[in-house]
């Protein structure tokens, strides 16, 4: 998948350089879900673009283009540089002190290494430890 993946990046990079390709996840044998941001925010015309720029992969798979949405996940270390002081949810693929589930307020990024600031204290974590992680939505409040 990791190869599938870096062609599809340099492709839609291709396409376009502001387009980031979040993650690429194969669902079901014959299914790829792509996650794309842009810093103005994706737009239906930028995942029209990027299916029409992937269409040779519609032999293959069915394609799903999305914006990443408020539970954007989080691939890469400059993703939790960019989003320090947010909310955000990590799974591990193996477990610090018998835990493998964490969620807290994104701190400080030591080279390959975030601290994540929980209720129980602030955790640091290796990122090639996690297994998965995204954003948790956090809503604010409407004034009356």
């Amino acid at each position: 998948m990791d190869e599938l993946q870096s062609q599809i990046e340099t492709r839609i990079a291709d396409l376009d350089p502001a387009i980031e390709v979040l993650d690429v996840q194969r669902i079901g044998r014959e299914d790829l879900r792509i996650f794309i941001d842009h810093p103005d925010g994706v737009t239906l015309d930028h995942c029209e673009a990027a299916t029409f720029q992937l269409r040779d992969l519609l032999v293959d798979y069915g394609l799903e283009v999305s914006s990443p949405g408020l539970d954007r996940p989080l691939t890469k270390p400059e993703h939790y540089a960019r989003f320090a002081g947010h909310q955000a949810r990590l799974r591990l693929s193996d477990p610090i002190d018998g835990q493998r589930n964490f969620t807290g307020r994104i701190g400080a990024l030591d080279g390959a290494t975030v601290t994540l600031e929980t209720d129980d204290g602030d955790v640091e974590i290796d990122l090639d430890r996690v297994h998965r992680s995204n954003l948790v939505p956090e809503l604010t409040e409407v004034p009356s």
